[in-house]
């Protein structure tokens, strides 16, 4: 089947241009020129210094740190799209923040990943493409279509290789625990949980008083390399929960995985000075040089981006290039 466009072009914001020029150099061809920058004032300022008229148009923005910016800077390149009359203009956003704001928890407050929604539709977006969401009914905040990829076979097919026969997956909550089963499932080996109880005595925290909480573990780690896997590690407080948690059962190794690797904080300083033996993740995230340390192996994503915007462009169905390459649904 042949593109309704004639040509495509991709762009990029700030938010991890590393990943936009090797999606580019997958597809063979030079990423598009724009300039994007940010006055004294603050202001974000984008140009599309090519034409774009009806083109199929791809902007490559992940939603990283200063968050601020990389989701203005989205939002005007997607506007700049649309004014200059872009045939068709997909948002393709490796990481979306905001995931975990996806309903109101408690009295008054926004459900912001609904809002962010709403934003980049008005700027100018006809399609979404995503990977790993943190909560899947985020697709549902969106009018328009939305293809969610995983990179969670990235992960599974890294520590298959490894051809360990003493493994286990390790879900860090009950609520990964549907996509940690599927990830234990395409590796061949089992899975335990950690949980979250409460206990009834109450403390007092803040000036409020709460119910502190302990960890358990259901299933059975002692003297097995436990891999520890998750969507995203933000400050590494709930990880390094479930690794002391792991060694107090006897666990003989300690991995941990993840999509998308927020390292907020001090987590970096914290998951290089944990008993974790290796961390790996994937580049949806710029990570800078001084947040590298060498027991974190970082797999990039941009084959799977590439292959699926061209099918995007030449409307091909994306489903069939997960039928070929093996990837499966892991929400």
């Amino acid at each position: 089947m042949g593109s309704r466009f004639d040509e495509m072009r991709v762009f990029s914001g700030n938010g991890n241009l590393d990943l936009a020029r090797a999606v580019c150099h997958r597809l063979g061809m030079p990423l598009g020129d724009a300039t994007v920058t940010k006055f004294s004032n603050e202001n974000i300022f984008v140009k599309l210094n090519e034409s774009v008229r009806e083109k199929d148009v791809f902007v490559i923005q992940s939603l990283s740190f200063p968050l601020s910016d990389r989701i203005m800077e989205l939002l005007i390149m997607l506007d700049a799209c649309k004014r200059a009359s872009a045939g068709r203009v997909t948002a393709v956003i490796p990481y979306y923040a905001y995931g975990r704001t996806d309903k109101r928890d408690q009295p008054r407050v926004p459900i912001t990943s609904r809002l962010l929604a709403d934003m980049i539709q008005v700027a100018g977006a006809q399609q979404v493409l995503t990977v790993d969401l943190h909560a899947g009914q985020i697709q549902g905040f969106f009018s328009i279509p939305v293809d969610e990829l995983t990179a969670m076979n990235i992960l599974v097919r890294y520590f298959r290789d490894k051809h360990w026969d003493d493994a286990i997956v390790v879900s860090p909550d009950v609520g990964f625990a549907k996509r940690a089963r599927n990830f234990a499932e395409s590796l061949g080996v089992p899975l335990a949980i950690a949980e979250k109880r409460r206990v009834q005595n109450l403390t007092q925290k803040d000036g409020q008083l709460s119910k502190p909480e302990m960890l358990n573990l259901i299933g059975d780690v002692r003297g097995k390399r436990c891999i520890i896997v998750d969507d995203e590690i933000a400050t590494g407080g709930s990880i390094l929960e479930v690794v002391q948690l792991l060694e107090s059962q006897g666990a003989r190794e300690i991995y941990a995985c993840c999509v998308h690797a927020v390292f907020a904080a001090d987590a970096v300083q914290r998951l290089k000075t944990s008993p974790i033996c290796e961390v790996v993740t994937t580049d949806t995230l710029p990570i800078p040089l001084e947040s590298r340390w060498d027991g974190l192996t970082i797999l990039s994503v941009s084959t799977l981006l590439a292959e699926v915007i061209q099918r995007i462009h030449s409307g091909v169905s994306v489903d069939i290039l997960f039928q070929q390459r093996g990837y499966t649904s892991l929400g």
